[in-house]
């Protein structure tokens, strides 16, 4: 990967967005980091401030979570905002149980994300579907996942490291499966816990970093997207821990 290619996933900041101001401040450390792009989510202030703040601050908009009442029912929306932000890829964020309970229902949702994603490639603009843990069960023992991807052939693969491996999968086996359908990816490294496991800084958890970067950059992968959904420090200290590691052992 380039160095370029880096970005930061701003819900990692969301406590550090709600204003204008605020935004401009975190875009500033963003970039102190060595980080030269950001993904929108999570952010509070205006679209308008977001965009000034990153052309302020030297960042590129790779990338945005769009909301998903705007993506199910106004996506002229969504194409003018990326528009605005001068930006040609959008994902959805996050799935609900109630949307994936049986095969009827992953297969009325895979179909309203046809929809949006032949809409939006007529704006020129690409769509991608972000997986968490949930996706890795099985119905009629098929997974969640594969039958949202098959049933939505125009959607790209946003694929989060952290989330395949909670859900039981191999990441790296993941971005093989959906090579060439991958432009945006979600970087976070897994630290199991009692019971549990959280997010952690890449390259401090236990995830397979040597197998998994090489395979993304082999599946099309453009942008590498830095998220940690909680930190146990400061959030920068954790981005900056990230931003550190991929740059000694990946960039090129």
């Amino acid at each position: 990967m380039k160095k370029s290619q880096l970005a930061v996933q701003l819900y990692t900041l969301r406590d550090y967005l709600k204003t204008a101001g605020a935004v401009d401040r975190a875009f500033a450390r963003i970039r102190e980091i060595g980080y030269e792009a950001v993904q929108i989510s999570g952010v509070a202030a205006p679209l308008a401030a977001v965009k000034k703040a990153a052309d302020d601050n030297g960042l590129v908009i790779c990338a945005t979570h769009a909301a998903t009442p705007d993506l199910l029912g106004n996506r002229a929306k969504v194409a003018d905002e990326l528009a605005m932000l001068g930006c040609k890829h959008t994902a959805f964020s996050c799935v609900s149980d109630f949307q994936i309970i049986d095969r009827g229902a992953v297969l009325e949702f895979a179909g309203e994300m046809e929809k949006a994603a032949q809409e939006l490639n007529q704006h020129g603009l690409t769509f991608s579907y972000h997986n968490h843990n949930m996706e890795f069960g099985k119905i009629d023992g098929e997974y969640i996942l594969d039958l949202i991807y098959a049933n939505a052939p125009h959607m790209l693969a946003e694929i989060d490291t952290y989330w395949v491996q909670y859900g039981g999968c191999d990441p790296a086996e993941w971005i093989e499966k959906y090579a060439g359908r991958q432009i945006l990816f979600h970087l976070k490294d897994f630290r199991p816990l009692f019971f549990t496991a959280t997010t952690a800084p890449v390259g401090t958890g236990n995830l397979k970093w040597q197998e998994i970067i090489p395979a993304a950059e082999k599946a099309g992968a453009q942008w590498f997207i830095v998220e940690q959904d909680s930190c146990a420090k400061n959030p920068f200290d954790s981005l900056k821990d990230s931003y550190d590691y991929l740059t000694k052992n990946f960039v090129r």
